[in-house]
């Protein structure tokens, strides 16, 4: 019980919690679209994007008429005020496509933009990992002096067989080499992971987990394949190609996956869903809240929590978050 989430009555690290010890107020993500692309989408390293992707399906503000930083993140709040009406500190989140695709001159006055918002308190960049050159780095180094900053890369899998499958236009040492280029520049790093991908066993699944782990980020992102409209997997499900993973396996699955991981890494997110007119499937995953009751309640009864099946690693002072501290 040495963690103080695992002292407040928690089976995992959230990212609430969290949040509420780093920066000790309320704070809520707000999605800020600076009209990036991908480098598999123009053609730099690939076509067509990711195999599952369609940015409006899971960034709300590009789903709207794109304003400037500023009113974007006025606009969100609005609407964020009608769930939180308690909120008034917010993150920008840099959602949609890649998030530092584009040269420094061009990144810089747009971080700069949402953060001098005066109910901003930091920012996250979701990203790949071969879009963060030195200098862009160099970059996020200086912002972090100054506020607090979370990079996001879309790791997804371990598996080099499952990102040639998803159109990713990378293999995963291009993760590790991002990761280790990234570490002790004050900002935190995190991963992306899916679950259910095709082809990917239950072990399989566990190995992502353990090489998390191994990489002992600040921070992870766990969901499922879901179907969105419009993509090869809408094509690939609706063919019978590709089943999506069932509840109860996922369920399972990611309990297994907490138990993996170091108990210093915030979870930031296990489940995914997408708007229901972009949305295919699996139906299950709608309901966020039933999953998270489901996934607590495994938790529950196996009386685990994360970090139980932790193998160890090289402890904490390679993080990129954590060594700043």
């Amino acid at each position: 019980m040495g963690s103080p989430w695992r002292q407040a009555g928690l089976r995992y690290y959230n990212y609430r919690f969290f949040l509420q010890q780093r920066l000790g107020i309320r704070v809520q993500k707000v999605s800020v679209d600076a009209g990036f692309t991908c480098p598999n989408v123009d053609g730099t390293v690939a076509r067509g994007g990711c195999t599952f992707c369609d940015n409006r399906s899971f960034s709300p503000s590009r789903r709207l008429p794109r304003a400037n930083i500023a009113g974007q993140i006025d606009q969100s709040i609005a609407r964020m005020r009608r769930r939180y009406k308690n909120c008034h500190h917010f993150l920008a989140y840099f959602q949609p496509a890649t998030g530092t695709y584009a040269p420094v001159e061009r990144l810089r006055p747009l971080y700069e933009q949402a953060l001098a918002h005066p109910q901003v308190v930091g920012l996250a960049i979701g990203t790949r990992a071969d879009c963060v050159p030195d200098n862009i780095l160099g970059l996020l180094e200086e912002l972090a002096r100054n506020t607090y900053l979370s990079v996001e890369y879309g790791m997804q899998t371990v598996h080099d067989r499952s990102l040639d499958w998803m159109n990713r236009g990378h293999l995963h040492g291009a993760m590790i080499d991002a990761v280790e280029r990234s570490r002790g520049r004050g900002f935190e790093i995190g991963a992306h992971a899916i679950l259910g991908l095709p082809g990917e066993s239950h072990d399989d699944m566990l190995a992502t987990a353990r090489e998390i782990a191994r990489l002992n980020l600040d921070a992870v992102k766990i969901h499922n394949l879901y179907c969105v409209k419009n993509t090869p997997l809408a094509e690939q499900v609706a063919a019978g190609q590709v089943q999506l993973i069932e509840r109860d396996e996922y369920v399972r699955t990611v309990v297994d996956f907490l138990e993996l991981l170091p108990p210093t890494m915030v979870v930031e997110r296990i489940s995914g869903d997408a708007p229901p007119d972009y949305f295919v499937g699996p139906a299950w995953c709608l309901d966020k809240p039933a999953v998270k009751r489901a996934i607590e309640a495994e938790l529950e009864r196996r009386d685990t929590w994360q970090g139980k099946k932790w193998a160890g690693g090289r402890g904490n002072a390679d993080c990129g978050l954590r060594n700043a501290e």
